[in-house]
């Protein structure tokens, strides 16, 4: 989730918001593709807040020393991946308490009809997932995560789509009801698509933490002789050409991505130099380029995680500032709605 804003204060420069459940102790290549790869620069351009977003990883039974281990891990990926503290803010979801304030007000504007028909939840529940309320109710908690912030635009992939509308459509509900400016209606803004990475073992699925064997999965904080193994082990084909042909040279296509994707170097570029080449050589190659990009990233993850008191220190600093404006957003839909403000004794 991805939000552009422009609040009715209008900051220096439009703000951004981004949250990724803590739900495992390792990201993956594809994560770092699509998400952390783009938050960096997005940080020159904007006022920008990375939220861990713990309060969501809550839908799925966790041991809560695991919740506290993975939440701080998420937190120092951030940073690893190049996300500056000073310069954005880093901070736990829950840290926020308007976040859920917020998600009951919303809630109690939301018709149980609408929520059953989000496809997310319909899609995990017959997969097996836990049935909560916690996960019924998930994208009032999205909508409130955005419209905290008084997002204006919320770039989005299309699976993200079916969010931003129920967003949009409390966004309007609550102004019709309460005032028009209680709060900001965002727009779409569809994202370019992203290099999407498969599997390394069945390139005909996506990369991912639930459905990859470990084998097919390229983790972030995998040692490199690991990371290595896995890439030489990575399945393609048998002419041996290399060249871009996702439909029917899935796994080579695969290969020629992450490369892109990490070196900058074009594709079709790719394809041109590895004429005649091997598998082997391109499979030697796609290993260089993904240990030179994590071994820095893991050592300066190994190196915030040694110190988790600072750590800590950093996500309540990230905290401070986003409740700055959660603490504004918050006083004005209170009003809005009818209750009554906190005086002093």
């Amino acid at each position: 989730m991805l939000a552009m804003s422009e609040t009715p204060t209008a900051p220096a420069r439009p703000r951004i918001l981004s949250g990724m459940q803590p739900t495992s102790d390792s990201l993956h290549i594809g994560n770092f593709i699509g998400a952390l790869n783009n938050w960096v620069p997005l940080q020159d351009e904007f006022d920008a807040y990375y939220f861990v977003a713990d309060l969501h990883a809550l839908t799925v039974p966790t041991d809560p020393e695991v919740i506290r281990r993975r939440s701080r891990i998420t937190a120092a990926q951030f940073i690893a991946a190049g996300i500056d503290p000073e310069r954005s803010a880093v901070f736990c979801q829950s840290h926020v308490q308007e976040h859920p304030e917020l998600m009951w007000i919303l809630a109690c504007q939301t018709a149980f009809g609408e929520m059953g028909r989000m496809t997310q939840f319909k899609d995990k529940t017959a997969k097996g997932q836990n049935a909560n309320v916690g996960l019924f109710i998930y994208p009032i908690l999205m909508a409130a995560d955005i419209l905290m912030y008084d997002a204006a635009y919320v770039p989005v992939g299309e699976d993200q789509r079916q969010h931003l509308e129920i967003t949009r459509d409390l966004a309007v509900r609550v102004n019709q009801r309460f005032g028009e400016n209680t709060l900001v209606v965002p727009e779409p803004y569809i994202l370019k698509e992203s290099a999407k990475i498969q599997d390394l073992q069945d390139p005909s699925m996506k990369m991912s933490k639930t459905n990859s064997t470990p084998k097919g999965l390229l983790e972030l904080m995998d040692e490199p002789g690991k990371l290595t193994k896995k890439i030489k082990s990575a399945v393609t084909d048998t002419d041996g050409e290399i060249r871009y042909d996702p439909e029917n040279k899935p796994g080579v296509s695969n290969l020629l991505v992450i490369h892109s994707a990490l070196s900058g170097t074009k594709i079709a570029d790719l394809e041109r130099r590895f004429v005649g080449e091997g598998y082997g050589a391109l499979k030697g190659e796609v290993a260089d380029v993904v240990t030179s990009t994590f071994t820095p990233f893991r050592e300066r993850m190994n190196e915030l995680l040694a110190d988790p008191a600072e750590l800590d220190r950093t996500l309540a600093k990230g905290a401070d500032r986003a409740r700055e404006i959660a603490v504004v957003t918050m006083d004005r839909v209170r009003n809005a709605v009818g209750l009554l403000p906190v005086t002093g004794l």
